[in-house]
């Protein structure tokens, strides 16, 4: 027996979409508008870890923000964020993790941003 945890090097969330359809909680979901310098809630299920560093060789703690379908699909970042707070929570038997981001560039472009898990400028 062991303590399930996942580990991620970013932060994956639904599309705004499925918050519309009331599939998603709202923070589930990558918002409809993001803003560089603004943060906002998020909600995972599952505890997870996030990397929380400001170090300046590996990008200030900066992680790509992806869109996900589910199944591990991801989107290529969508920005470059950093994860502001993250806690565990019991919620009717399950466990949670929920957190804040701020987010440091919006991506709208094709470049690449990311190369690995470090930020490329």
């Amino acid at each position: 027996m062991g303590i399930h945890v996942e580990f991620n090097p970013d932060l994956a969330l639904r599309d705004y979409a499925e918050f519309e359809q009331g599939i998603r909680k709202e923070d589930e979901c990558v918002p409809r508008e993001l803003a560089a310098g603004k943060r906002y809630p998020f909600l995972k299920k599952g505890q997870r870890i996030f990397w929380f560093n400001d170090d300046p060789f590996w990008g200030k703690g900066e992680l790509p923000l992806v869109r996900t379908e589910g199944g591990e699909r991801l989107s290529r970042p969508v920005a470059s964020i950093k994860i502001i707070e993250a806690t565990h929570f019991l919620h009717q038997g399950e466990v949670y993790t929920r957190g804040v981001y701020q987010v440091i560039a919006v991506f709208t472009d094709d470049a690449i941003h990311f190369e690995s898990y470090k930020r490329v400028n």
